[in-house]
């Protein structure tokens, strides 16, 4: 049976990424074909952009794999925690590239939830409070959420764009 629940959580959190869903786009489809211009629109000053968003779920992968291994989180590929400031300026090339993070954090998590022992899902991740298995379904959420939040951001960006 724990088998079975690793199984289910790697189809969660491979939902929530880039396998087709009931639900709709999933986060990697919500950013299919943005230019970088495009994902670099804010809806309004302080806001956060599709690119950013992009970024910050990279990093929420890699700090609940650090979870589930018990490690610091002190060597994520760019500097700072949670939201990285973006913004057209930095170029079609960056946007690639932090995509490409994206899908790259997305594979060692996947790798590490493969590797987890079973037994250990129902216990709390090493320095937190939630199970392992709470961990890894709230990643999948976390991807479902902003998938969301991007293709309204892509729809207000074209409702504005055409006025």
């Amino acid at each position: 049976m724990p088998v079975a629940e690793t199984v289910h959580l790697l189809r969660l959190i491979d939902e929530g990424y880039s396998k087709p869903a009931w639900h709709g786009p999933n986060l990697r489809a919500s950013v299919r074909g943005l230019s970088a211009r495009d994902a670099a629109w804010r809806p309004a000053a302080g806001r956060h952009n599709i690119w950013e968003i992009v970024v910050h779920a990279a990093y929420w992968k890699y700090a609940v794999r650090c979870r589930l291994l018990g490690e610091k989180r002190d060597r994520f590929a760019l500097s700072g925690r949670n939201w990285f400031v973006r913004s057209g300026s930095l170029g079609e090339k960056a946007w690639r590239a932090d995509l490409k993070l994206l899908d790259e954090e997305h594979k060692k998590l996947r790798e590490v939830v493969a590797k987890f022992a079973p037994s250990a899902l129902g216990r709390p991740a090493p320095g937190h409070r939630g199970t392992a298995s709470a961990q890894i379904a709230g990643i999948a959420f976390h991807d479902v959420y902003h998938a969301g939040q991007i293709q309204l951001l892509r729809r207000l960006h074209q409702a504005r764009s055409r006025s």
